[in-house]
């Protein structure tokens, strides 16, 4: 089944149980079933379903990196010194816990990631070893606030 067959065959009430379950990923059955009209069998059935086709990922909790000590965040960008060379970047950089998200992009990078560290000089130090494992120039961008984020998509 492609990416394209799994959209077309999420119809409405599974679209209100993603919805629901984006926004609140704790909800029960039966208060599925409430929003949905669905009995809480049906309701358990149509998730199974949603997370077997890969509709539904996971569930996580949601936390604040700042009060774990982690205030600062920032987006790099990272381009390959020699473009020539294996494009292995997001292997080289796996076992960084630093960083939180690598996403392949168009455009003068290669790749952007997003860290979160506790402090400038962690930051520094962290560019230093990302060029380093992963023979790298960077571009940084440190995030002064965050209006909102993890936003689920519109379904």
């Amino acid at each position: 089944m492609t990416a394209a067959d799994s959209r077309a065959s999420v119809d409405d009430l599974d679209r209100a149980i993603v919805r629901a379950l984006a926004s609140d990923g704790r909800m029960s059955y039966t208060d599925l079933g409430k929003l949905t009209g669905l009995s809480t069998s049906a309701v358990h059935h149509r998730v199974r379903r949603l997370e077997e086709r890969g509709v539904l990922l996971g569930y996580r909790a949601v936390v604040d990196p700042g009060l774990l000590g982690l205030p600062l965040t920032a987006f790099i960008s990272l381009t390959p010194l020699d473009q020539a060379a294996p494009d292995d970047v997001p292997d080289r950089l796996r076992d960084l816990a630093e960083v939180e998200a690598i996403h392949a992009v168009a455009g003068e990078a290669n790749y952007m990631i997003k860290v979160r560290v506790p402090t400038p000089s962690t930051l520094e130090n962290l560019l230093t070893t990302i060029r380093q494992k992963a023979d790298v120039s960077t571009r940084t961008t440190v995030v002064l606030s965050t209006p909102y984020e993890d936003r689920p998509p519109r379904v």
